[in-house]
């Protein structure tokens, strides 16, 4: 049976509903029209096993639709396909994903994917692809640009998600505020609290509340009290 229509088979309405007003789908909204069809993501991990395989002109066309779980299900089938792949399916995969990337076009789209695949091929290569990137007027690939870097924070490689992180603190998208943070918290969970201190300390006055306090949650009250108020612990 062909993926869409087992996927509109597992469709709850009530569920879709939730979804457009969690994923904010109101006009103005960033997710402004798109559909959903109420499948919970352990489910539709499930769905997608024996899709594992799907050719990319398939694929494709997934990530052309406006419902957002054929999208999804575009992006972790791609996940998968790098992960089990060989060098040069996963370079396929890669570019597959960045030529694709404008499509790839809600929050959670990018952070169940970006590491996996931008992040992994790109270890221990040239990241100008990734400020490439961060200078995007497409908050998508900006937040791919961000997100990417969890994949060498995890590998105690702090570099690059600092300097993506300084191309991108003044952004004014709330979604990338939230994002630069987080992998700022990751970097002191991660690799070095005193390297995320260092970098706050002499950042912490040009990024937004949002940024800066998504990168201190994990501080102590009295220092996130004082970096809150924009003072130099």
């Amino acid at each position: 049976m062909h993926l869409c229509k087992v996927l509109a088979s597992h469709a709850s309405p009530a569920k879709a509903e939730m979804l457009k007003k969690f994923f904010k789908t109101g006009k103005g909204q960033y997710a402004h029209g798109e559909q959903f069809l109420g499948i919970p993501v352990p489910i539709l991990r499930r769905i997608l096993k024996p899709f594992s395989s799907l050719a990319f002109n398939h694929i494709d066309t997934l990530l052309k639709s406006p419902v957002h779980e054929q999208r999804l299900s575009a992006v972790l089938i791609l996940v998968g396909q790098f992960k089990t792949g060989d060098d040069q399916k996963r370079s396929k995969v890669y570019k597959f994903y960045l030529k694709n990337a404008h499509r790839i076009n809600n929050w959670n789209l990018v952070d169940c994917s970006a590491h996996h695949i931008v992040g992994a091929h790109l270890s221990g290569k040239d990241k100008a692809v990734l400020e490439r990137l961060a200078a995007s007027e497409v908050l998508w690939e900006r937040r791919i640009a961000m997100v990417a870097t969890w994949h060498d924070i995890q590998k105690g490689r702090r570099e690059p998600a600092l300097t993506i992180a300084r191309l991108l603190l003044a952004d004014e998208h709330d979604l990338m505020r939230k994002a630069v943070g987080w992998m700022l918290r990751e970097v002191g969970k991660r690799v070095s609290v005193s390297v995320l201190q260092d970098f706050l300390k002499q950042h912490h006055q040009a990024m937004s509340r949002t940024t800066l306090r998504c990168a201190i949650e994990h501080f102590p009250p009295q220092q996130r009290r004082t970096f809150l108020k924009g003072e130099c612990p």
